[in-house]
């Protein structure tokens, strides 16, 4: 091919590059600089998921391949969080020596130190629509996948209204969350509508398989006649 003939290029030269093929280079300057000075194997935010791509921890951005993951570690953003990351642990530090200071023999006793667990991400997860046959109640199940769950841990489960949280404001009141929370992954908040659910035996249920580290939860909700008459006086509940 003949780049000696692109607009803005000199005779004998080979030509202006495009924007991708300088980005593609420049890439692949980082990349090689980042080979030089990161070891995967020992990189704590380094992380592969259920389905072969490549996660950072820190920044929460997925990547197709390692090139990339260490491209992105040499970039803005990541070396911006990292400094972030140090001021906070060195801060948390000092709050720390303080409160197990506060423990001392001939302090006050009681006083609850709390762990400082590093989040390592979110799990992986799916969801799927659900109807009992029967009652024809519409429903979801969830999946959630914990393979580097702390040991002994077991996920726990928690609605939340709209008025309890802080992140979409002002407050929705047509959306109830679904929050599941297990250490050290960051809680994981699933948006439901604000219909009530149906907590009775076989309707709404959890289940943790320790073997595939994989959490089940099943979330049915009243039908819209359940919800008019379920507290009208003398009226049999269905079951």
């Amino acid at each position: 091919m003949d780049y000696q003939n692109r607009a803005g290029s000199k005779f004998g030269g080979g030509g202006v590059a495009s924007a991708s093929l300088t980005n593609a280079d420049r890439r692949e300057r980082l990349r090689k600089l980042a080979l030089e000075t990161i070891d995967l194997d020992k990189d704590p935010y380094f992380f592969k998921n259920h389905v072969g791509s490549f996660e950072c921890r820190l920044c929460l951005t997925v990547h197709q391949n390692d090139g990339s993951y260490l491209a992105h570690t040499q970039g803005r953003k990541h070396q911006t969080n990292l400094a972030r990351r140090a001021a906070r642990e060195q801060r948390e530090g000092k709050n720390q020596d303080a409160a197990n200071a506060a423990l001392l023999p001939g302090a006050m006793g009681g006083v609850q130190v709390k762990k400082n667990v590093v989040k390592i991400g979110r799990p992986g997860y799916k969801i799927t629509k659900v109807r009992d046959p029967l009652t024809r109640q519409l429903g979801l199940l969830f999946q959630l996948q914990y393979q580097e769950i702390t040991p002994g841990v077991k996920p726990r489960v928690r609605v939340m209204s709209a008025f309890e949280q802080k992140v979409d404001e002002p407050p929705d009141k047509n959306f109830q969350y679904l929050l599941v929370a297990a250490e050290p992954y960051q809680t994981c908040g699933f948006k439901l509508q604000a219909k009530e659910i149906d907590r009775r035996e076989g309707r709404y249920w959890e289940w943790w398989d320790e073997d595939s580290k994989e959490f089940w939860i099943q979330v049915m909700f009243k039908t819209e006649r359940e919800e008019r008459y379920s507290g009208v006086p003398g009226l049999a509940p269905r079951s």
